[in-house]
């Protein structure tokens, strides 16, 4: 054979294995797997990657022996359970329809029931061990504060201002009750402004669980701000007031109405028609309307010295303050306080309804000084107690730097 051939069959030889080297690459390439990397799931303290998880919520009728027997509890051990927990930490007796609840069941195969974890709100939860230790303790969810700032204008209402700027209702309702002594919701005028310096709460850093606090806020109403910053002055209480930019008390010793959100249907009228009698009498009350069912709150701090039921009043609760005053409101759907009960301003004393003479729901705010009914809308009240002189220099130290960023903050335009 010459030496070109043979140079020719070699050339042949090594392009023939390097194109079998390239398939073989190839094949070996196409037979590496990749494996999927499954996260870590971490929720109420556990790896539920370790479980067989069960998600449900509370239903109408549902107890917790059904529930644990749906999944294999014997009854015997449900027993068990019951008997060994406490109440305090777990009442499986108290379930409330909607809540959420989770089983962790084990991953053998039996698929036994580890632990019953029951959400008692969006942040606290109570964790049930249902296995051979059995014991219950109650946690929470991480929660984040987030600090916030915001403005907004009046156009119509409190309520419309928060909603267009996709703010939540609670927030409304917070800032409305920090300054119900001091500013009348139902005559904000088209162009009043506020602004406010709060924080929020979520959990595991996205989710939103609702007003951590409000750390200050001003509000422009008729051309006139009021400053309020929250300052605990009675740490022992721990109560939390609100005080504005020179110490002064927002806070008064009534407050401006019963309810949040009503309106004034009837006033204090010495000569008023009653639209059930059909006659005219002196209405030695203020009536507030509002849906049935709205909390009904006592205006101040006081004793109750009737919680009854009488044809004309209804369902009726009467309050002492002091050797001063009285207060009584008419016409609840349902009382939420008896005689002798203690209550601070803002505690729930019943519900709106229209019990007794009442054509509608509302209730009848009756006032009374030294024993004789006033309008007091008329009345001279006292202001809540101020700032102890020692604690001044505390305070504005304490909202310096609050008040800087809330003054900072733009007002928005109409």
């Amino acid at each position: 054979m010459k030496l070109k051939n043979i140079k020719y069959l070699l050339l042949l030889v090594v392009a023939f294995t390097a194109c079998n080297n390239e398939d073989d690459s190839k094949k070996e390439i196409s037979e590496v797997k990749v494996e999927k990397v499954i996260p870590i799931i971490k929720e109420y303290g556990f790896v539920l990657n370790d479980y067989n998880v069960i998600r449900d919520t509370i239903r109408s009728g549902d107890s917790f022996g059904e529930l644990l027997d749906n999944q294999g509890v014997s009854r015997s051990k449900v027993y068990e359970i019951t008997e060994q927990v406490s109440n305090e930490t777990f009442n499986p007796t108290k379930l409330v329809v909607g809540k959420p609840y989770v089983i962790l069941k084990a991953k053998d195969s039996l698929g036994t029931p580890e632990y019953f974890i029951y959400e008692n709100d969006k942040i606290d939860y109570t964790v049930v061990n249902i296995g051979d230790n059995i014991a219950a303790f109650k946690s929470q969810k991480p929660v984040t504060i987030k600090r916030k700032t915001v403005s907004g204008v009046i156009v119509s209402n409190l309520s419309e201002a928060m909603s267009n700027q996709g703010l939540s209702v609670l927030l409304s309702h917070e800032l409305s009750s920090i300054y119900q002594w001091s500013i009348d919701f139902w005559k904000l005028q088209k162009g009043d402004q506020f602004k406010m310096v709060y924080n929020e709460r979520y959990i595991n850093d996205s989710i939103y669980a609702g007003i951590e606090n409000i750390e200050g806020a001003v509000f422009v109403h008729q051309g006139k701000p009021y400053y309020a910053f929250d300052y605990m002055a009675d740490p022992e209480k721990g109560d939390v007031d609100f005080y504005d930019e020179e110490a002064r008390p927002l806070q008064s010793f009534f407050l401006k109405a019963p309810l949040n959100f009503s309106r004034i249907s009837s006033r204090f009228s010495g000569n008023r028609y009653h639209p059930v009698q059909k006659r005219w009498k002196a209405h030695k009350g203020t009536d507030y309307a509002a849906p049935h069912g709205t909390p009904i709150w006592s205006t101040a701090n006081g004793t109750v010295i009737a919680s009854s039921y009488t044809g004309g009043n209804g369902n009726y609760v009467k309050i002492k303050h002091n050797e001063t005053y009285t207060t009584q409101y008419l016409h609840m759907s349902k009382r939420n306080v008896r005689v002798g009960q203690r209550v601070k301003q803002g505690d729930v004393i019943g519900y709106v309804g229209s019990t007794g003479l009442a054509t509608g729901p509302h209730v009848c705010y009756r006032f009374w000084v030294r024993g004789k009914q006033v309008d007091p809308f008329r009345q001279n009240l006292p202001a809540a107690e101020p700032i102890a002189d020692n604690l001044r220099e505390d305070y504005f130290a304490s909202i310096k730097l609050t008040k800087t960023k809330l003054d900072k903050i733009p007002f928005k335009e109409i």
